[in-house]
């Protein structure tokens, strides 16, 4: 047993803790748990939880279903909202096969393999995503719209807001949590907002967006209201996405940062960032695994329809964030497709090693669109070689099943699984 493990087991008795829960997430990125008791835990270090895979979307087929939860010592922390005389504590797990090795369709094995082929070339990935959601009122009555908790706007500070008691109490759980939060603030739609996440390395950020959604779930609950990441959940109103800030760094250097190129971008950020939108139409179902993804996509509101990048240009999918010019450790690119619905740790996963790609085969990064993408005619995108994203999930999957690249980052079970078709297999991941 190793010292986090000892640790794990010292804090469970110390603090009087009744129950562990494990989590781990299907292919969807559905947040699954199985609680387990403080005195099996030193157990579950050693062997494991077994579990039916096949009643997991997209893990494993019913003649081969046995799987073994593994807690990772290293994500222990206790819940603050499940406190009182039953306190409950949480790690992520790993998912392992009976004879030991990793599940293929574990999507944290996933994002762990792109980790592993970067750390080989000297890189490690950080990632800073910008979450948005909606607040509605209880209750909900299905089929009729929900009512979002106000009628504020961008940056609004409405007196005695519910958003301004919602944000805090949801920063404050966070924090306990070990969760560091840069800003927040009210966004464009009504009730939505959006709450901004320190800068980490993908894989413990994956995890923190997963305790993010749960945490700001639970916070909507206490204060009355619900919270919903759905892409697109108002007609005519903002979209909700998840744009994300990433980053290379060669120990502690940052690969994208040359003072002297233009925008400060070096040639490893350039063919980063041609690699993304090289591949972008390819990842697209994992980015926007929705129906409803399209909705925003298309729907306007700053949300990218085209592949493309500019250095301050709010309609392309790629940019070049300027507020900190002449500051070698935040120099980035900032992706604006991601939906806040996605699956973190294969969507992390598809952005890194399309990066990667660009680098390791010397992508050359296309001329920057300064133009309002939206306003262009269809004939002036084709002239600039600006290609349109799909429009609609079913597209994002016939384009994706074509991909070998994709298929090689997800493999084959998870690509399988992603590209299931309708009268072959079911599309599963179009159910929603």
């Amino acid at each position: 047993m190793d010292r986090q493990q000892e640790y794990v087991l010292r804090t469970i008795e110390e603090r009087d803790l009744r129950f562990v829960r494990l989590w781990f997430t299907d292919v969807l990125g559905t947040l699954k748990s199985v609680a387990v008791a403080p005195a099996e835990l030193e157990q579950a270090f050693a062997e494991g939880i077994g579990f039916d895979g096949s009643s997991i979307e997209g893990f494993t087929r019913v003649y081969e279903a046995d799987m073994v939860a593994q807690p990772d010592a290293s994500t222990f922390q206790v819940l603050p909202w499940r406190g009182g005389n039953a306190g409950t504590a949480r790690m992520f797990a790993d998912i392992r096969m009976p004879h030991g090795g990793p599940a293929q369709t574990d999507p944290r094995h996933v994002l762990k393999r792109a980790l592993d082929k970067a750390s080989e070339q000297g890189y490690t990935f950080f990632v800073h995503p910008e979450i948005e959601f909606y607040l509605f009122k209880e209750p909900y009555v299905s089929g009729q719209a929900p009512t979002p908790v106000d009628q504020a706007g961008y940056f609004d500070h409405v007196a005695r807001g519910d958003g301004h008691d919602f944000r805090r109490a949801a920063i404050t759980m966070l924090e306990q949590m070990g969760i560091s939060v840069e800003f927040s603030h009210h966004e464009g739609g009504p009730g939505q907002n959006e709450i901004d996440l320190r800068f980490a390395d993908a894989m413990s950020m994956a995890d923190n967006i997963m305790t993010f959604r749960t945490v700001v779930r639970e916070v909507a609950l206490q204060h009355g209201s619900f919270a919903s990441f759905m892409p697109k959940p108002l007609a005519g109103q903002p979209g909700s996405g998840m744009h994300t800030h990433v980053s290379l760094f060669e120990g502690d250097t940052n690969a994208f940062y040359e003072p002297s190129a233009k925008y400060e971008i070096s040639a490893t950020g350039r063919r980063f960032a041609a690699g993304v939108l090289a591949h972008s139409r390819e990842i697209c179902a994992v980015t926007n695994q929705w129906v409803n993804s399209y909705k925003r996509l298309w729907g306007g509101e700053e949300a990218p329809s085209y592949v493309c990048w500019g250095h301050n240009n709010r309609s392309a999918l790629l940019r070049v964030p300027m507020y900190s010019i002449g500051k070698g450790h935040s120099r980035r690119l900032e992706i604006r497709s991601i939906d806040s619905a996605c699956n973190p740790y294969l969507t992390y996963a598809l952005i890194l090693s399309a990066g990667l790609k660009g680098i390791q085969e010397e992508y050359e990064l296309p001329d920057e669109a300064e133009d309002d993408v939206w306003a262009l005619t269809d004939g002036e995108r084709r002239a600039m070689g600006i290609d349109p994203l799909p429009q609609s999930l079913g597209e994002a999957l016939d384009i994706m099943e074509n991909s070998e690249f994709v298929a090689e980052v997800l493999g084959e079970q998870v690509f399988d699984f992603s590209c299931a078709t309708s009268g072959k297999s079911g599309r599963t991941i179009a159910r929603k």
